[in-house]
């Protein structure tokens, strides 16, 4: 029972990576790898800043604060260089291997400081994995609900406009260099977040952490739209929370099933490339199923 508690509360946190990753593939439309780097980013800035003495919820801020300029400079690099949309990501990412190296001045660093988020409030007094939920349902409530304000103001509605259709929101008057900012901005910076908080829950933080963090996020988007299609725009961003915990719980089988845990990145992707294939797959079975029924039909009319 701990160990389900325990992969809920892991989805829950994981969630907010994935939120972070939908303002960008869907909302958007702007496939950003930075995230493989804000997401340490944010890890190394808040392990580093605890261990300096700071809060952990002054580190969580500016590891925020790091991840949105982490964006800013991959919109910069896109819409005034003039560099493709993959690339610029790449870059900024590969530039923040860098970057990471010098806040941490080594490859990994273990939390040696007592406090952090999970055991503050009262939350280290909760039954075993616990602080887990209760946190990850107050932090998702409120970065979704934020999300949802925003996005049902004109700002908002001209960020959904621009991922649509980027000539039609330019020839109507909206600034779609400035939605792009915007956009990437609170999406890395929703990353980088995330990965404060993984840092502060494992209790370290490691420059390479953000390898495949890009595959677990678009995972939780996708089984979430698979669980519930065709809804609308702000349901479809609370379904995110629940395939973050399918997801987790899938990985959590899998692992109970005796696989290897250094397989996992695999296991990843060919979740991820299962949920994306699954409406081609329900879509030529649909068609087969139809086909056959028109076919018995013929047959039975020429009898």
């Amino acid at each position: 029972m701990n160990l389900i508690i325990s992969t809920i509360g892991q989805g829950l946190i994981w969630s907010l990576l994935a939120v972070g990753l939908f303002i960008t593939f869907r909302i958007l439309d702007f496939p950003d790898m930075t995230v493989e780097g804000s997401f340490p980013l944010g890890a190394v800035t808040s392990i580093m800043l605890i261990q300096q003495g700071y809060s952990s919820e002054f580190s969580l801020l500016i590891a925020f604060i790091y991840g949105a300029l982490a964006g800013f400079v991959t919109a910069f690099l896109y819409t005034k260089l003039k560099i493709p949309v993959l690339l610029s990501g790449i870059l900024t990412m590969t530039g923040l291997y860098s970057v990471n190296l010098r806040i941490l001045g080594k490859a990994n660093m273990s939390l040696t400081k007592p406090q952090n988020i999970f055991n503050k409030y009262g939350m280290d007094k909760l039954p075993v994995n616990f602080n887990g939920i209760i946190l990850g349902i107050i932090l998702i409530t409120i970065i979704i609900g934020l999300l949802m304000l925003f996005l049902n103001t004109e700002k908002g509605q001209a960020l959904i406009v621009t991922g649509d259709n980027e000539i039609m929101a330019s020839s109507i008057g909206i600034n779609t260099t400035r939605m792009k900012f915007i956009g990437l901005m609170s999406s890395n910076g929703i990353v980088a977040l995330t990965g404060g908080l993984i840092a502060q829950q494992n209790g370290f933080a490691d420059v390479n952490m953000g390898i495949g963090v890009i595959v677990i996020g678009l995972s939780a988007i996708i089984i979430g739209e698979v669980i519930y299609p065709d809804v609308p725009l702000n349901i479809r961003i609370i379904t995110i929370v629940i395939g973050s915990i399918v997801y987790r719980l899938i990985l959590m089988v899998v692992l109970q099933l005796g696989f290897n845990p250094n397989d996992l990145k695999l296991i990843s992707a060919i979740i991820l490339s299962l949920c994306l294939a699954l409406p081609t797959i329900r879509e030529q079975f649909i068609h087969t199923l139809k086909r056959g029924v028109k076919s018995n039909a013929t047959s039975t009319r020429a009898k």
